[in-house]
């Protein structure tokens, strides 16, 4: 058994019931990308960030976003050293190779906005002087349902820094019954080892690059690009950096099957939570995982 295999069991140890929301999860990390988990309070969203930061080794910190939250309460503030005679950076907590932006909807858009340069550029900007993020970087970022009461909506341009969206949901029968009847997930976080750390991590980053793409893969990827920009459903499709997401993520899928080469199943497996956050229905209606699963079945494989 590998090292990604024993990460995927080690985290199942703890999110019961879950398999493939996890490596879809663990996906995501490989493909260097960033997490977005919706669902309603208490299905495990924190849990599952806080697993997978002692499961990868990573400097870990969570950030509760709240209304009256502010940009420098992310990423810090400069402030002036009588000593030196000059202001000095004090970095946020937006420093650290894993960021749980826990309930990021509950903080008004210009706190969100924050978020953003660092999620693509690796880096901040502060007084003019950019500092960088340390490496490997990722932000899993939980999010309550719209409907629920003081959330806002994140912007279309903040989604899409998400490589996937995904949400656990309730757990079935068994797996509830496990979690009743078993010990503390907080005190079995603690007893985790890091199976997976930054430097295994990032060559395992490097491999998923490298699986192989055949050209008749490519054209079915393009196939579902073009399809969500000409669906009579769809207002607005997949850009061309979401067709290099769902690249990347396929490989990455593709990895951890261990597989040598990308195959349509593992487009498949990722296209819904890759898809489903940045499609817009007709009406300007958000989309969901099924909106974006309808669209896949509409497309043949070559």
């Amino acid at each position: 058994m590998n090292s990604a295999d024993l990460a995927l069991q080690q985290i199942n140890k703890i999110i019961l019931g879950k398999p493939q929301q996890i490596k879809l999860a663990l996906t995501c990390l490989l493909a260097g990308g960033h997490l977005l988990l919706e669902d309603i309070p208490g299905v495990g969203k924190t849990t599952l960030a806080h697993v997978l930061a002692a499961t990868l080794g990573l400097n870990f910190q969570r950030v509760q976003f709240t209304a009256d939250m502010l940009p420098a309460d992310i990423i810090g503030v400069s402030i002036y050293d009588r000593d030196s005679q000059q202001f000095k950076f004090h970095p946020g907590p937006i420093f650290s190779q894993l960021v749980l932006a826990d309930e990021i909807n509950r903080a008004p858009p210009k706190t969100q906005s924050a978020l953003l340069e660092a999620m693509e550029e690796h880096q901040l900007t502060q007084d003019g002087e950019c500092h960088a993020l340390p490496e490997p970087f990722f932000v899993i970022a939980t999010q309550n349902p719209e409907r629920q009461i003081g959330t806002y909506p994140l912007p279309e341009s903040q989604l899409d820094r998400f490589l996937m969206r995904l949400s656990l949901g309730y757990p079935d029968p068994t797996a509830e019954r496990a979690l009743l009847r078993g010990s503390d997930r907080h005190s079995l976080i603690r007893e985790l080892q890091a199976i997976l750390p930054p430097p295994q991590l990032q060559a395992l980053q490097q491999q998923a690059r490298q699986v192989h793409v055949a050209d008749a893969l490519l054209d079915y990827l393009q196939a579902l690009l073009n399809a969500s920009r000409h669906s009579p459903q769809i207002s607005s499709g997949l850009s061309p950096r979401a067709g290099l997401a769902l690249l990347r993520a396929a490989q990455s899928y593709a990895l951890l099957e261990q597989s040598d080469a990308v195959q349509p199943e593992h487009v498949q497996a990722v296209f819904p939570a890759v898809a489903g956050h940045r499609l817009l229905l007709r009406g300007d209606l958000p989309a969901s995982q099924r909106d974006a699963e309808a669209l896949m079945r509409e497309v043949s494989i070559p």
